[in-house]
């Protein structure tokens, strides 16, 4: 029966159906409606698995809390970078004592790794166990204090622990420290074991009865034992036996662990990537700062490293002049600026600012290609390194750079482009990525030559990270194994 309604409305009472909803607008509803309610769940359900996730991983972490030994004179945290203190322990307790029966545990390798903001590259820093260093005033770990003193600086570790190694490798660097991670020799087995092995490559083949390792010569996979007697070993024949040997064969065994650590086949399997997060979380002691919001953000900031991003150096030395055989010092010349650049290493590399295209040269001609263009450049400035620093943004954008040097330093002069007889259109393509030059003729100059000359402004690339300065020896985890053996 139907009774009255307002206009255009009709009610129905009994069993009458109501109008039935456009079929095609009903459908669409009920699918987006289904597919909304799907969603939300998965991403509440994504959520807690994430979270659940990382709870795990956290709790299998072995902590201290170090911030009462640390002191108060410390560095300032002068950018969002993160710095991290990797420490190998020769500890001989528990699951390690089949590697011999030696008392106290030492640092037996020291690395500072560098993640520059927004994990757009990585570079570890080495520092030889053989150094002579000033240590600072430590609190033992059972009670008590070690006084500041010179000695080798794997000693800090086996009287103070990793707190005492933390506080000195600040003093020494002036670089501020976020966390601490610890791997004995089980730990290691276990990670490299995670990653189904390691690839590395050697020059001959090796047979060593005091390590127990025994290699074939050229490129190879090693795990477990194996892989521990190949970065522990100072004999067998695998370098001259110093310790600065050593640790050049342990950056390039960590550069191909980063290599198959950041492959994709590694990156896009979970369960691979869940086995060998959990063996790393198995495997470490860390400091109790290094908690589950830490882990994710220090996981943020490297999505999108690749393996062409890390690089692995050692501190620049020299012999110690009391015993210039078995111990060395760090050079201060080429250490203080390595140190100087990791400190501030805090900008982001900025998106190029927009241009209407190449500058045309009054000349006219199509535009040249960075590829085209042969750079020569001076640095004025007097500052160690800049030249070659800017080498690097330059070949970054794809520009030839056939000579880096140096010429006298001019006070107040600042940074020119010149060119040299034809090469008007090549400087004006350099000087669209280096704005605020406008390119100069040099007569005297080599025909097609273009030449930078950089003054106290810099010659910084707009949308290319501050490059930090080589070093020699240093190892990219890119590189091929066998190109480094």
């Amino acid at each position: 029966m139907q009774r009255l309604a307002a206009p255009g409305q009709v009610y129905y009472t009994g069993t009458a159906p109501p109008p039935p909803e456009p079929p095609e607008r009903g459908r669409r509803w009920r699918v987006l409606g289904w597919l909304s309610i799907g969603l939300s769940a998965a991403l509440v359900v994504g959520s807690l698995t994430a979270y659940g996730f990382w709870r795990r991983l956290d709790g299998q972490i072995d902590r201290e809390n170090v911030d009462g030994k640390l002191g108060t004179a410390r560095p300032p945290k002068l950018n969002n970078s993160m710095n991290i203190l990797l420490m190998g322990s020769d500890s001989r307790e528990g699951e390690n004592a089949r590697y011999g029966t030696e008392v106290g545990q030492r640092s037996d390798t020291t690395i500072l790794l560098h993640l520059s903001p927004g994990g757009e590259r990585a570079i570890g820093i080495s520092f030889p166990r053989d150094s002579m260093v000033r240590i600072p005033s430590c609190k033992k770990r059972g009670g008590g204090t070690v006084p500041p003193r010179l000695d080798m600086i794997n000693s800090a570790y086996a009287l103070g622990g990793p707190a005492c190694t933390w506080k000195t490798i600040e003093s020494l660097t002036n670089i501020r420290i976020d966390h601490y991670v610890e791997v004995d020799f089980s730990g290691f087995k276990r990670v490299v074991d995670a990653l189904d092995g390691v690839e590395i490559c050697v020059p001959k083949a090796i047979d060593d009865p005091k390590s127990e390792l025994r290699l074939r010569k050229g490129r190879q996979i090693v795990r477990g034992d194996q892989a521990l007697g190949y970065v522990r070993t100072r004999t067998g024949g695998l370098g001259d036996g110093s310790d600065l040997s050593r640790i050049q064969r342990q950056q390039a065994f960590m550069a191909s662990v980063v290599k198959k650590a950041t492959d994709k086949g590694m990156l896009t399997d979970p369960g691979k990537t869940y086995a060998f997060l959990s063996a790393v979380t198995k495997s470490i002691k860390a400091d109790d700062r290094l908690t589950v919001s830490a882990m994710q953000k220090l996981a943020g900031g490297l999505r999108g490293m690749s393996a062409g991003k890390v690089r692995f150096v050692t501190v620049p030395v020299q012999a110690y002049p009391p015993d210039p055989r078995n111990r060395v010092q760090f050079n201060q010349a080429l250490a203080a600026p390595l140190f100087e650049a990791v400190r501030r290493d805090n900008t982001l590399p900025q998106p190029a600012p927009p241009r209407p295209g190449p500058p045309r040269p009054a000349a006219g001609g199509p535009p040249v290609r960075p590829a085209q263009v042969q750079v020569t450049i001076y640095n004025a400035t007097g500052t160690d390194g800049l030249g070659g620093r800017t080498a690097d943004q330059l070949r970054e954008k794809g520009f030839k750079v056939v000579k880096v040097g140096s010429r006298p330093v001019t006070p107040g002069a600042r940074t020119q482009i010149l060119f040299g007889p034809g090469a008007q259109r090549h400087a004006a393509a350099l000087a669209a990525v280096l704005p605020g030059h406008p390119p100069k003729p040099m007569p005297s100059g080599k025909p097609g030559q273009v030449y930078l000359i950089v003054g106290k402004d810099g010659a910084d690339v707009p949308g290319v990270a501050k490059a930090l300065p080589k070093v020699a020896g240093e190892v990219r985890a890119d590189q091929d194994v066998c190109a480094r053996a």
